[in-house]
């Protein structure tokens, strides 16, 4: 009897939870996830190198896909249920631990690192298979969780074979795991018999997941501001690391804008105009994977600029100040794509712009190059504005099969 209740009240509070908003318990989640950016942002500040920026990208590409499947399987399974918020706690604090090895990844807490991650996705297969048989009772859930577990199992090899090489083995070895997993889900984890995933499997609802996405930006922003912040009151204070400071926080701003105006804004009404919203749904996480990428580098460049506004830009900081915003430029084009069926010539114009200030870059400090960035952001966000005033912009997603 007391189990009857028991599940009649949560069958009542998943009633009354509004499907189009995030559960309270994730916004939680996503605090760990603000953690990790810190973390990764502030590794990479310390190893500007290109072997350091590929490593972070695979651990950054590694934390983005659990977030993205936590966040679809949460939404899939229901998150009113007690098993699943219990799960969605456990990922959470072993995302935690995976934040704290993560600057040390590629030096003595590597095993954990790869031992934390394997266990993390194995375990959560487990236990949505364990909630679907509590009360789910969804006939995909079995095949959905089977495929990642299996997918998961065999990139898994490369995650503990590199935790117990060093150096550029290292990452070669979790380089590889990172591609099979983004590849496996690219084509939906495939298996003999079973086939593939397919997107309506998931039952994702639009306008929460777009409010998720937007969240994951946010939450990229405001780690930006943070490193800027916190770089900024470590250091003396000086006129040069004032300008700079405004000039990072700018460019946050303006990404900021870009971001939202308008296709952030209409993601939710493409969704529902799409003719596979739930196809449509999960290609958008990889558009905001990219704008996200972009973002955190920006965090790392305004680490640099603030610490150094003046004096010669190494190649490496040169790639960061102008690579960022274009990576971020890169992904906004294809939110565009996404939300209206085309690119904005504006996205691309940026990036071109950008690119082509490439070669001044050893002659302008920091700070300068920086505010060219910025500069080009502006006439981009100044760009959108003019736009959309003259020219009503209606969601218009491409056909998907």
């Amino acid at each position: 009897m007391a189990m009857a209740a028991e599940g009649g009240a949560e069958a009542a509070r998943a009633a009354r939870r509004d499907p189009g908003r995030p559960a309270s318990l994730e916004l939680l989640f996503d605090l760990v996830y603000v953690f990790a950016l810190v973390s990764l942002t502030r590794a990479l500040a310390d190893d500007v190198t290109w072997t350091g920026l590929a490593g972070t990208v695979v651990l950054l590409l590694a934390f983005t896909l659990i977030w993205s499947l936590t966040t679809w399987s949460a939404d899939t399974l229901d998150t009113g249920r007690r098993i699943v918020r219990w799960q969605l706690l456990g990922v959470a604090m072993a995302s935690l631990l995976l934040a704290a090895a993560a600057p040390d990844a590629y030096e003595d807490r590597g095993l954990l690192f790869a031992v934390t991650y394997l266990v993390l996705h194995l375990g959560s297969g487990a236990a949505y298979l364990v909630a679907n048989l509590l009360g789910g009772h969804d006939p995909a859930e079995p095949r959905r969780s089977g495929r990642i577990v299996a997918w998961e199992a065999v990139a898994g090899i490369g995650w503990i074979g590199g935790a117990l090489v060093e150096g550029h083995t290292r990452l070669a070895f979790w380089g590889c795991a990172v591609a099979v997993e983004y590849t496996a889900a690219v084509l939906g984890w495939p298996l003999p018999r079973i086939g593939r995933s397919r997107a309506r499997e998931w039952r994702l609802t639009g306008e929460r997941m777009a409010e998720r996405y937007r969240q994951f930006v946010i939450i990229a922003l405001g780690v930006a501001i943070l490193v800027t912040g916190t770089t900024f009151s470590q250091q003396p204070y000086t006129p040069g690391r004032a300008a700079a400071l405004v000039v990072v926080f700018t460019t946050v701003v303006l990404m900021w804008r870009i971001y939202i105006y308008r296709a952030g804004e209409l993601l939710t009404e493409a969704i529902a105009r799409s003719t596979n919203p739930p196809r449509l749904t999960q290609s958008a996480a990889f558009t905001h994977l990219t704008m996200v990428a972009g973002i955190a580098g920006s965090a790392v460049t305004s680490h640099l600029v603030v610490l150094r506004p003046f004096g010669d830009t190494p190649p490496r900081w040169a790639a960061l100040i102008l690579g960022a915003p274009a990576l971020f430029l890169v992904g906004r084009g294809l939110l565009d794509y996404t939300v209206f069926g085309r690119i904005s010539r504006s996205r691309a114009a940026g990036v071109v712009l950008l690119a082509g200030a490439a070669p001044a870059s050893s002659l302008l400090p920091p700070v300068l190059l920086a505010l060219l960035a910025m500069a080009v952001l502006f006439l981009i966000a100044a760009a959108n504005l003019v736009s959309t005033r003259l020219h009503t912009r209606e969601p218009r997603p491409p056909a998907l099969g």
